[in-house]
């Protein structure tokens, strides 16, 4: 997560970097660099894009990335006084993906771990038993060093190598096609987007933030994020409207005008195309999973 941290490693650096991280909050920047990723959210929660995917992040939240595969954390805003009493706390582990080339001569133990950071080219978020197995052995590795730590994090990547415990973020048809030029450009707009959805947002005014015509605009973001403008606003407010009908204090109606929908018939219709099914559904079906 370069959101949240000052430097990455560099490749005359330690073969593993291990960070404890401790913040105010996300600086929140879209980008990409040369190293696997192995990101342990211990505290926060709030949208994340990983590739052409956006989702909510929470407490506990474990995802493996390999190199140059475009993210960013963005932390959820709310309230009169969003700052206060806000805390970021993260285990961030950065190694290259040739480190097992240069601690392994096994051929097919290193074809076994070639496929595991295949996957992870979609980005691996791991659930269950498998992510409280990782967490334990990744935060041992923040209070030891030196070889002792090497064989902490063999242990978590033979846990991901035997795992079904997982699930891919990206698209399958996802390739990355970003430049630094464009990755400036994209970060200004997700930022905007993160700051602004639950209010409308036109495509002359995003297109502006972008310095692009709506036209022009329209062809940069579905060429870059691999979907449409609208698609994606719906798909980061429908997600928003999932965390939001969790809390039975809500109405639906609420949870509408909160995600940034500004009459009930689009968001029916959006959410049910998005997520399969009615937001009433939605809500019924995760009470009673959780009341059970």
């Amino acid at each position: 997560m370069k959101a949240i941290l000052i430097e990455l490693p560099s490749h005359q650096s330690s073969l593993l970097t291990v960070k404890k991280v401790k913040k105010h909050d996300f600086d929140a920047t879209f980008h990409f660099h040369d190293f696997c990723e192995l990101s342990f959210v211990q505290k926060s929660n709030g949208k994340r894009i990983i590739g052409d995917s956006i989702t909510s992040f929470h407490d506990g939240d474990l995802v493996l990335m390999s190199p140059n595969l475009p993210h960013m954390w963005y932390e959820d805003v709310s309230g009169n006084h969003p700052q206060k009493n806000k805390s970021v706390e993260a285990i961030v582990i950065y190694f290259p993906l040739n480190f097992f080339e240069k601690v392994c001569t096994d051929l097919g133990d290193l074809s076994k771990k070639r496929t595991l950071f295949e996957k992870a080219n979609r980005g691996m978020r791991f659930s269950g038993k498998t992510k409280k197995k990782i967490t334990k052995h990744l935060e041992k590795m923040t209070i030891i060093e030196g070889l002792p730590q090497v064989i902490e994090f063999f242990k978590i990547v033979n846990i991901m190598l035997h795992t079904d415990e997982y699930e891919l973020l990206a698209g399958l048809g996802y390739s990355y096609s970003y430049n630094e030029k464009d990755t400036e450009r994209m970060n200004k707009v997700y930022k905007y987007i993160m700051m602004n959805f639950t209010k409308p947002i036109s495509l002359e005014t995003i297109a502006s933030i972008a310095h692009m015509t709506p036209p022009a605009f329209c062809t940069f973001f579905k060429k870059r994020a691999q979907k449409s403008f609208t698609r994606f606003l719906n798909e980061l407010r429908t997600g928003h409207a999932c965390k939001l009908l969790q809390n039975e204090k809500l109405s639906i109606s609420d949870v509408c005008y909160e995600s940034g929908y500004q009459n009930f018939v689009n968001f029916n219709k959006y959410f049910k195309q998005l997520i399969g099914k009615t937001p009433s559904t939605y809500r019924k079906e995760f009470l009673m999973i959780n009341n059970f």
